[in-house]
């Protein structure tokens, strides 16, 4: 009798757990929208139906849609005041705003701090004219230009982030000139990628990548029941983006992180035979010309995003020295010659170093 029970009992636990396996088997999906920060967004998960990730999916299109407005520098919305509101309202009175546009601008003075100034949201009014010389490179390739330096010392002058005054408590935001802007363009896709991350985590999202215009930001694992974790890879600067290992230079092994790349080949126009890309260094109010690339890996898309920008326009020396000064951070170098160049903690994340997906 006792070997009966005994029989008995194993096989329900091995119904239970069989029943388990069944209920949390997960499907690989994906859908993509367009749109949000002006590029294409890529959404990819594992779910258990297609019904739940068409949940999360809409939940990632809906906020990364709201996020997108708070921060446009460009066009109004109704109900909305977002950073072309603070920017019409410089030097004329405090704009109160949403919390999620005050952290953003905490958060960006904040490591401007920590950056030796390179990345500074207060440089809008220098962005603008290197904008306009972008547009009309797009629609007149034969004609294009650089602004002179003249006129961008002048815009400068009205890039002082001291004088971005935020009121906490009154979610007020004030620029103190006349004619300064804000131009959050390298830090507000990031920041949004991971706010966005952490809420559709909460609503219980736990394998999937989202892709914002390049902007990774993996949670958890593949649940695939074959990989520990997810490839990301490092486009060559000279190749096209498409999905071809042939033109990555190295693949990049991550769970629930962020990995972003700034780099001369993702805006930019030919002037002169040379190429002129949209990385303005607020010290020489021109591109940086140190790197094609560099990527930076990071637990916090905002800081990964932020990050890839400073490193692009430090040289490769004060760029080694801030990632071994900061926790949590890896970044990889691609120079001019294409040659790699990357951190210690990320040999254990690279192919070319022996890292696989199926290792932890």
């Amino acid at each position: 009798m006792r070997n009966k029970l005994t029989i008995l009992l194993l096989a329900v636990i091995l119904m239970v757990n069989i029943t388990g396996c069944r209920q949390t088997k997960y499907e690989k999906h994906s859908d993509s929208f367009f749109g949000s920060f002006d590029t294409y967004t890529a959404i990819v998960g594992y779910t258990q139906s297609e019904k739940e990730f068409e949940t999360y999916f809409n939940l990632i299109n809906s906020r990364f849609a709201e996020l997108h407005k708070l921060y446009d520098k460009y066009n109004t919305y109704d109900g909305i005041n977002n950073i072309k509101t603070i920017n019409d309202n410089a030097g004329i009175k405090p704009v109160k705003v949403e919390k999620e546009i005050i952290d953003l601008i905490l958060f960006s003075k904040e490591w401007y701090s920590k950056t030796n100034g390179k990345v500074n949201i207060a440089l809008g009014p220098v962005l603008e004219i290197w904008h306009d010389y972008f547009v009309d490179a797009q629609y007149d390739p034969g004609n294009t230009g650089i602004p002179s330096m003249e006129k961008l010392k002048a815009a400068s002058l009205l890039t002082d982030i001291n004088k971005v005054i935020i009121d906490e408590e009154n979610r007020t935001v004030f620029l103190k000139e006349k004619g300064m802007s804000l131009d959050v363009g390298a830090v507000a896709k990031g920041f949004a990628t991971e706010i966005v991350a952490r809420e559709v985590e909460e609503a219980g999202f736990v394998s999937g990548i989202l892709s914002p215009g390049g902007n990774i930001r993996v949670i958890g694992q593949p649940m695939d029941g074959v990989r520990q974790r997810w490839g990301i890879g490092i486009q060559d600067p000279d190749k096209p983006v498409v999905n071809d290992v042939e033109n990555t230079l190295d693949i990049i092994y991550i769970n629930d992180a962020s990995v972003v790349s700034s780099g001369d080949y993702q805006r930019y126009y030919i002037h002169d035979g040379k190429r002129i890309h949209h990385i303005i260094d607020p010290d020489t109010l021109m591109p940086g010309d140190n790197f094609r690339s560099v990527t930076v890996v990071a637990e916090d898309a905002g800081i990964a995003d932020y990050l890839s920008t400073a490193l692009f326009l430090l040289s490769y020396e004060e760029g080694l020295t801030l990632v071994e000064n900061l926790e949590g951070i890896e970044a990889v170098w691609v120079m001019p010659d294409k040659t790699i160049r990357f951190s210690d903690g990320m040999k254990s994340m690279l192919r070319s170093q022996g890292a696989t997906a199926t290792t932890e």
